[in-house]
């Protein structure tokens, strides 16, 4: 009787089991199908709400990071901000020759003179809506680019470059590859600001850079584009625009994805090497995202 009642419970067991392991092979084999005949190096990484990796694609491959790098940025920002050598309302001068021209910047076309901005505007400006002046305006202050490289290293992120700034890795083609990470890292910095574990910043650093993740405006039919139009995504775009040879170098997204009932998920979402145009790689990220959010909702019920 001992031995049936072992026998049955693993059946139990295997059943239990299996249909999740069968929903993780399907999202798998549905994300390859998006993927597979696109002329595009895609990259990606999901990890469930526990921080376990559900699924990865190339996640140990150097992308591009292009202007999501400003998420990193932003979180040295705010952990020089909890150590109290900035302090968020602290004014930072923006002269007129700091606009420079032929680059994103909302600053600029707002304040075409010059103008006097708290640090906590600027971070707004950089991340909300991905200003590349505001960014270089943040990593003059805390020392350059490679002082966000060794902040991150010191904590344990080893798979990523940050070397040049947008100034730099805007007027050349080339220099852009020196700032790359994986979408397994990227994963993990999402994870360690969110979950805030290892305290990386204080609750009101970690409410702060949350609230204007919430609010970034650009790219919104990446990972957003095919959920609900309530859905909070707390994320960060990048993108490369296209050379001469008709390739694109990075079409990037990753964030907070919050199911109903209060789930979430952590995705990363990298595109290189892409001859497709941009309509086709964003979707290829909403795609991605949105067969991640129907495998949870699925699992849900």
């Amino acid at each position: 009787m001992g031995r049936l009642t072992y026998l049955l419970n693993l059946c139990f067991l295997f059943l239990a089991f299996k249909p999740c392991a069968q929903s993780t092979d399907s999202l798998k084999q549905v994300i390859q199908r998006i993927v597979s005949e696109k002329k595009a190096t895609v990259g990606v990484a999901i990890n469930d709400q526990n921080g376990k990796e559900i699924l990865s694609i190339n996640a140990e491959l150097h992308f591009p990071l292009q202007s999501v790098f400003k998420f990193p940025i932003a979180l040295a920002v705010l952990s020089g901000v909890d150590k109290g050598i900035f302090s968020l309302s602290q004014k930072i001068s923006i002269e007129k020759k700091d606009l420079v021209p032929n680059t994103h910047s909302p600053i600029r076309d707002e304040y075409p003179n010059g103008t006097s901005l708290a640090i906590s505007k600027i971070l707004e400006y950089t991340v909300s809506q991905s200003d590349n002046i505001g960014c270089d305006v943040l990593l003059r202050l805390i020392g350059g680019p490679q002082q966000v490289e060794k902040y991150f290293k010191n904590k344990g992120f080893q798979d990523l470059s940050i070397k040049t700034n947008e100034e730099v890795q805007q007027s050349n083609w080339d220099l852009q590859f020196q700032n790359w990470i994986t979408p397994r890292t990227a994963n993990k910095i999402l994870m360690s600001y969110y979950d805030n574990k290892t305290k990386l910043l204080t609750p009101n650093s970690h409410d702060f850079i949350w609230k204007i993740m919430k609010e970034t405006q650009t790219g919104p039919a990446r990972l957003r584009g095919q959920l609900p139009g309530n859905t909070i995504v707390a994320h960060k775009t990048g993108s490369s625009g296209t050379n001469k040879d008709g390739l694109t170098a990075a079409v990037n997204d990753i964030g907070i994805i919050f199911l109903p009932g209060g789930h979430y998920f952590f995705i990363s979402v990298f595109v290189t090497k892409s001859t497709e145009n941009t309509e086709t790689n964003e979707k290829i990220i909403a795609d991605i995202s949105k067969a991640t959010w129907d495998y949870y909702q699925a699992k849900s019920k």
